[in-house]
């Protein structure tokens, strides 16, 4: 019945779709990744990413993570203005209006950042310049995920030395997004890459690993400082499916309404990519619904979800409410301008998305 009534209660102040955020469970999903790192003395640099909200970011923070990780620079700002610090951001920053961005933001607060090619290292002088602080940077490497990053030791070293050689840069370190399954051959080009910047007289001071997947993995790579994990915060279908979270570990959930029954095998939802995205995270259908969990959510219009209910026993009927568990919790995220916040089955407020749309 607290279910029900919590969905009506939403319905009538929020309507449906409404992006519902479990802070109970935020609070223990926060707890368990915070030990975790602590038990295996890697610091949590947890990437935000995923909630885009200061509030949590400052719940991470104050739950022990040291530092936060941004994606772009729009996120670092945002955060950095709501009294966030010590931000590594792990994207490749380009252009003359991003680099005094980025000279501004160091000025007043501690800033690390990535780069994978001599062209980005050549423009990050200038941050630091205007800023009038060394700059950090870290080499992002790949192992195996083919992604961004060098892709051998001796582009990571030759990439050190020119950050090292730079007037207001220092060579922080080493970056890694390591595949769940390239354990060894990560160690392998770890250790290569340390003892090649060590030749030149350089000391990788962080070695950041990152992941919510490879949150498994913790501590298996030796020399690691630091891990950036975002998705376990709230967890989504995907985790399920990767065996890295439990339904009760989901915190994220998108309440949506039957608007139409149109066919005994189907039916319509208000959420439809507007809301739920296009992004499947290579998972079958767009999301698990917790009261029909043999539906499926097959395809989307951008205000319509098409449901199949042909494998359903028990059919939604219009007008029931019912809850998403996502695909992909990141990018619904970004379609909200807000959380819905409840503890104990009851609406306790409103968590504002503020760093959503930071394209740049």
């Amino acid at each position: 019945m607290r279910v029900q009534n919590l969905k009506e209660e939403i319905a009538r102040r929020f309507g449906t779709p409404a992006v519902v955020v479990d802070l109970d469970v935020v609070e223990r999903n926060i707890a368990r990744v915070q030990a975790l790192c602590d038990a295996v003395g890697v610091a949590n640099r947890p990437h935000v990413k995923t909630h885009k909200s200061p509030l949590i970011a400052a719940m991470q923070r104050d739950a022990g993570a040291r530092g936060i990780t941004c994606q772009k620079l729009g996120e670092a700002e945002v955060m950095a203005a709501a009294g966030l610090d010590d931000i590594l951001i792990s994207y490749n920053i380009l252009g003359e209006h991003k680099l005094g961005r980025l000279g501004r933001l160091l000025s007043r607060t501690k800033v690390t950042v990535a780069a994978d090619n001599p062209t980005v290292v050549a423009g990050l002088p200038q941050a630091a310049a205007i800023a009038g602080r060394n700059l950090d940077v870290v080499v992002e490497c790949d192992t195996g995920r083919k992604r961004a990053g060098v892709e051998t030791v001796a582009e990571a070293v030759a990439l050190a030395r020119d950050i090292a050689s730079r007037p207001g840069l220092s060579f922080a370190g080493f970056m890694l997004y390591p595949p769940e399954s390239a354990i060894s051959e990560t160690q392998a080009f770890l250790d290569a890459a340390t003892a090649g910047v060590r030749e030149f007289g350089l000391e990788p001071r962080i070695v950041s690993s990152g992941g919510t997947p490879n949150l498994v993995d913790l501590g298996k790579i030796k020399g690691v400082t630091e891990h950036r994990a975002g998705t376990y915060v709230f967890n989504d279908r995907m985790m399920l499916a990767a065996g890295m979270a439990r339904l009760e570990d989901c915190a994220l959930t998108v309440y949506a309404t039957v608007v139409s029954r149109a066919g005994p095998e189907r039916g319509i939802l208000d959420s439809g990519s507007k809301t739920l995205t296009s992004d499947t995270g290579g998972l079958e259908g767009h999301g698990l619904i917790l009261e029909h969990p043999e539906a499926q959510i097959a395809r989307f219009a951008e205000e319509h979800g098409f449901l199949d209910l042909s494998r359903c026993n028990d059919r939604p009927k219009v007008g029931d409410i019912i809850r998403v568990v996502p695909n992909h919790v990141c990018v619904v995220v970004n379609m909200v301008d807000r959380l819905v916040a409840v503890r104990g089955g009851e609406i306790v407020g409103e968590i504002p998305v503020e760093a959503r749309g930071q394209l740049t």
